[in-house]
């Protein structure tokens, strides 16, 4: 073979090696598996500009794949098998049913929880400075601020002595989070009264069954539908609490909670390390340290509420 033909062979396989070598690299795909609420969206939306500051930008060098179990909690297994099947190189998850369901589709795939109540409680990690396992992310605090709930509806109505809790019976969370509600009504002399919700239908049907013995305010467990629970509770004139400011833009009374964006930029970050290298195991689960209190006067107004001015002056933010 002639020289000439050797450099030419040569020179076509340097210049073809960078292509080929970015044409073998694998663009990573993050499955993201939601319970679905109002927040979700919110969540989704926010998650997505955290990771394009980072660099992550999708159909670029990031692909999503993005599964909602759409109010039907029975549907998140499924749905953490499909990721799975896919073979997704990270799964973050909103919600406690949805990383318990990442969780026991696969012990290999890293998951991130981009919120989470009380992990540890619930099992989905060891303890949160040493989660161990695939799991680790934002742990969101929500059984302490659930009990919060019950102190500001005191503070909102201080001849309140009743409070209804409709509960998510299919969230793991939802022991951890009684628990603190009911000890926040010891503390306050508040009857604490919980209503399991299995299914959308039963949700719709416990609040003509309140009629009967009116609470004076009800606290939604977060991963219900926050929408609809909006919605009935302002039908049915109940005030409505939440410890996601989700609840609250859909129409409820009051949310303190903590800061979503904030949370979700964390976990964002958290996604960064280990699509860089990181292990979960060795990646503590961090927990939030910006906390809002959020009131919606218009809904204060069509339940014929006066907000006292000492609870407005704390308010983060009022919607009017």
């Amino acid at each position: 073979m002639r020289r000439r033909e050797l450099l030419a062979i040569f020179g076509g396989a340097v210049a073809l090696g960078p292509l080929t070598a970015r044409a073998q690299a694998k663009m990573p795909t993050i499955g993201a598996l939601v319970v679905g609420s109002p927040g979700s969206e919110r969540f989704w939306k926010l998650f997505r500009e955290d990771l394009r500051e980072l660099g992550y930008v999708e159909r670029q060098n990031v692909r999503f794949e993005f599964r909602s179990d759409q109010g039907q909690a029975g549907q998140l297994p499924e749905l953490a098998a499909e990721l799975v099947r896919l073979k997704v190189d990270l799964i973050v998850t909103w919600f406690t049913p949805a990383a318990q369901a990442a969780k026991q589709a696969t012990h290999d795939i890293p998951i991130v929880m981009a919120l989470a109540g009380d992990p540890v409680a619930t099992g989905l990690v060891q303890s949160l400075s040493r989660p161990g396992g695939n799991v680790t992310g934002m742990a969101a605090g929500g059984a302490e601020l659930a009990g919060k709930c019950v102190e500001l509806i005191r503070d909102l109505l201080p001849s309140a002595h009743r409070v209804a809790v409709l509960v998510n019976a299919s969230d793991p969370f939802t022991k951890p989070f009684l628990e603190q509600i009911r000890l926040a009504g010891a503390t306050t002399g508040t009857v604490i009264e919980p209503i399991m919700i299995h299914n959308p239908e039963e949700l719709d049907a416990a609040f003509p069954a309140l009629e009967k013995d009116r609470p004076d305010a009800v606290i939604v467990q977060p991963s219900l539908p926050a929408k609809r629970a909006a919605e009935l509770a302002l039908q049915y004139r109940l005030p409505a609490v939440s410890f996601v400011r989700g609840m609250v833009d859909e129409g409820g009374l009051l949310s303190y909670g903590f800061d979503e964006a904030d949370v979700y930029r964390r976990a964002a970050g958290v996604v960064d390390k280990v699509l860089k290298g990181a292990k979960p195991a060795d990646l503590p689960v961090e927990r939030p340290t910006k906390f809002a209190l959020v009131i919606n006067l218009k809904t204060a107004k069509a339940l014929g509420l006066t907000v006292p001015p000492s609870l407005l002056a704390r308010a983060d933010e009022v919607i009017e």
